[in-house]
């Protein structure tokens, strides 16, 4: 385990999990689709969080107690990482290389990054598209076997990118489903799509309906996340996203 950044368990932890990453990122689509996982799923409960120095000092307050703003929650068939708070990019790479290892001993049999891919004319779009991208060849066929799109050329910025490369390099089965969605805005309904991707290739399935009920709720909600969200994923270069990248083979 990564010394800087110490996972800390609070239950015994299942094995043959599935686990799942929901982090800021573009449109908030990992974190607004954990959220509604954690209210929905009523046996999901905190079963671990993240301890580091390198974190800003920062607790959430749920009902008057502190929790660390980085936490896994889980049941016995899925576990759930999530931040509450936007993450710098100075520590991305030890926090997701910390929660990687952490699945890897605790024997998850796959990880799913959940996030969203931006498109310009997002307003215009009224059903929204759902790629995937794996760490590797039987995984992809996978999840291609399952009707998703497979993003078959681009660039992937942010903590799904570092997932798939660490996943890939340790022959782990990952996968990153991406959304359609706004860059710089909340979007509740790419997270409802991106979660009906999770059902089709995991165990891990919930009801959307009232997610997209309470879309603008949600999007006035998580304005602040945002707009902190927006000026990390600016130090990541996250708008190379929309680039076109040269085949080299």
């Amino acid at each position: 385990m990564n010394e800087e950044v110490k996972i800390v368990e609070k239950k015994e932890i299942s094995p043959n999990a599935t686990l799942v990453f929901g982090f800021p990122d573009v449109g908030l689509v990992g974190v607004i689709a954990a959220s509604h996982l954690i209210e929905e799923l009523k046996d999901f409960e905190e079963v671990a969080f993240m301890d580091s120095k390198l974190l800003p000092p920062i607790i959430v307050l749920h009902e008057g107690l502190p929790h660390s703003p980085i936490r896994i929650f889980g049941n016995n068939e899925a576990l759930l990482a999530v931040s509450e708070t936007a993450i710098s990019a100075d520590i991305i790479y030890p926090v997701m290389n910390a929660l990687i290892e952490w699945g890897k001993s605790k024997n998850v049999k796959m990880m799913v990054s959940l996030s969203g891919i931006p498109i310009q004319d997002r307003q215009d779009v009224q059903e929204l598209k759902v790629f995937a991208a794996a760490s590797n060849p039987d995984t992809l066929k996978m999840v291609q076997d399952k009707g998703i799109e497979i993003l078959k050329e681009g660039y992937m910025v942010g903590p799904q990118a570092l997932m798939l490369q660490r996943c890939a390099t340790m022959g782990l089965p990952a996968i990153a489903l991406l959304a359609q969605c706004f860059l710089n805005y909340p979007d509740p309904e790419a997270a409802a799509e991106v979660l009906k991707g999770l059902a089709n290739v995991t165990e891990v399935k919930v009801d959307v309906s009232k997610l997209l009920e309470k879309g603008e709720e949600i999007r006035l909600r998580a304005r602040d996340v945002m707009r902190r969200t927006q000026q990390e994923m600016t130090k990541m270069k996250k708008t190379q996203e929309y680039d076109i990248p040269l085949y080299v083979s």
